[in-house]
């Protein structure tokens, strides 16, 4: 391949802070290029426009003189240098430095050296000002929280008890919820960088080894980077624990690359492997504790349990639904019933993220004189047939399944397909996405109306059944 030169931009950075401070040290790496047969060239001030320019020239100017040895460019870099809130972010500016567009015009002040800022800017930071204003004012406070609190209180919990709890992470933690593990246990917790991959393999040589892993990521690098280890896994008898975040349009703000909108089709026919869809905290604490328990007990007799692979969401949501409600790993859950008294009715089936829209519905619907019996199901690849019959029995087979997911091999699919092997009888709406990619919007819920999957247009589906 000679003349050959290779530029390496050390910033010492991923998405959650350093990488020397939080996953391993590069120098080995680096320190192995001269003797690999690299001509090395040192640029520490790779921020300097003229100097890189230099060092170029000269990299470029060996190489021509002595084809055979490649040459690199050691240059290291301020990952957000120009403005000093960018370049003191731990992740360098991965995202917006800012926490509010109070703080733009100092920030841009800087960039424009203190000259004065065009107007058009000046009006642009009036409106966010005014939007912020507005959001604030508007805003109706819960007690909902981030489903990922449930999945980290169990993980904590687990290894307080003694069971061989390790996290496995690709650079992801802070957002997947398994950061308060972290924190609370360092030496049982790996960051293999953004490598998703890497990361499930990895966790499947400790579970050889009689650990517990939990592996995290956001659910489209999850199944579509992690799908082939997941499979090898499984097929080795090497099981693990997968935390899979941000699914659906739930990951709003990043747009299409990062919505995940086939992530139960492209993981649930894997053999051996459980996959769950999760709506609360407290569901959360309750069936990743379950599975725990599970890897622990089934190592104990000398079997092998099987992967579990959790999903959810990004946003805030109930800590529950039903006041003391019971969770089963393989039980779907009735979380309302008003068909009573009701000359029509029907069945409003979901998972995941979309629940608090089929609860939504359902009351839309008692006001208009429709009863409803929605039915979330955290289990999808292993459907409880009898607790949706016994619903369908009281609805007249009229069925509604909603989901934050392409409509090909969604939910909606898995549960009507079981459903009809075993001679149920329904009539049936199915909402979701139809070949689309997703977009970028300020929340999930503009997405939904989007695509159809709101209350609103479960409310549309159950009238027309």
């Amino acid at each position: 391949m000679g003349p050959y030169v290779l530029i390496i931009s050390d910033n010492n950075t991923k998405l959650s802070g350093r990488i020397d401070a939080e996953s391993f040290s590069m120098t080995p790496t680096f320190n192995s290029l001269k003797p690999l047969g690299w001509n090395v060239i040192s640029l520490p001030e790779g921020n300097d426009l003229q100097k890189c320019y230099d060092v170029i020239v000269q990299a470029i100017e060996q190489a021509k003189a002595n084809p055979k040895a490649p040459v690199v460019i050691h240059a290291k870099t301020v990952k957000g240098i120009g403005t000093k809130k960018t370049a003191e972010s731990a992740s360098g500016g991965h995202g917006f430095p800012l926490k509010s567009p109070s703080e733009l015009p100092a920030f841009l002040s800087e960039i424009y050296n203190g000259e004065a800022l065009p107007s058009l800017y000046n009006s642009w930071i009036e409106e966010l000002n005014k939007w912020e204003a507005d959001i604030k004012a508007s805003g109706v406070k819960d007690s909902g929280e981030k489903i990922q609190k449930g999945i980290a209180s169990a993980m904590i919990r687990a290894r307080k008890a003694g069971l061989p709890v390790v996290s496995v992470t690709s650079d992801l933690p802070g957002s997947t919820g398994v950061a308060d593990f972290r924190k609370e246990f360092p030496k049982d917790s790996f960051d293999v960088g953004i490598a998703e991959s890497n990361m499930i393999s990895a966790a499947a040589g400790m579970s050889k080894l009689g650990y517990i892993p939990v592996v995290d990521t956001f659910a489209q690098f999850g199944v579509t980077k992690g799908a082939l280890p997941l499979t090898m896994g499984a097929l080795s008898e090497a099981p693990i624990i997968a935390v899979f975040s941000h699914t659906g349009f739930q990951d709003a703000a990043d747009g299409a690359s990062h919505q995940a909108l086939s992530y139960l089709a492209m993981i649930s026919s894997i053999p051996h492997v459980d996959v769950y869809s999760l709506s609360c905290s407290e569901e959360a604490d309750a069936l990743m504790s379950a599975v725990m328990e599970n890897f622990a007990k089934s190592y104990k007799a000398g079997k092998v349990p099987h992967s579990a692979v959790f999903f959810l969401g990004r946003e805030n949501f109930p800590k529950s639904y039903v006041a003391g409600a019971t969770y089963d790993l393989k039980k779907a859950q009735i979380l309302a019933d008003n068909t009573a008294g009701k000359n029509k009715s029907v069945v409003l089936a979901t998972t995941g993220s979309l629940i608090p829209q089929a609860l939504l519905a359902a009351q839309e619907l008692e006001n208009k004189g429709i009863g409803s019996i929605v039915v979330n199901s955290a289990c999808v690849n292993h459907i409880d047939v009898a607790t949706f019959k016994g619903a369908l029995a009281k609805t007249g087979g009229r069925l509604v399944t909603v989901e934050d997911h392409q409509v090909l091999g969604g939910f909606g699919q898995m549960l009507t397909h079981a459903l009809a092997l075993e001679n149920v009888s329904f009539t049936l709406k199915s909402l979701g996405v139809h070949g689309e990619f997703g977009q970028s919007a300020y929340t999930a819920l503009e997405l939904y109306r989007k695509h159809g999957i709101d209350s609103s247009a479960i409310v549309k589906a159950a009238m027309a059944l």
